[in-house]
């Protein structure tokens, strides 16, 4: 009787919608580094100039950007890594 090939399982937990919301409420781009990088990344340089500019009005506008932007991606985080089809 062969020896079966052992399977291997990697366990990744998905993420939490209500903390992303959480953290992108109270911090703003900072806190979508919890949902998505590059995102966050974007939005604090991109953020950051418009707020200069604006003397800060414009984070009226930006900062519920980056609540709805942390929620998309956690959503389509998540739905990857149910899917299987999350890149490690």
């Amino acid at each position: 009787m062969p020896n079966p090939t052992p399977q291997h399982v990697i366990v990744t937990p998905t993420k939490s919608m209500g903390v992303a919301i959480l953290l992108t409420v109270l911090f703003g781009p900072l806190g979508m580094l919890y949902a998505t990088i590059p995102g966050a990344l974007l939005m604090i340089v991109v953020g950051g100039v418009l707020a200069l500019m604006t003397l800060g009005i414009s984070l009226l506008i930006t900062w519920p950007i980056c609540v709805i932007w942390a929620a998309v991606a956690v959503n389509n985080y998540n739905g990857r890594l149910l899917a299987g089809r999350q890149r490690i």
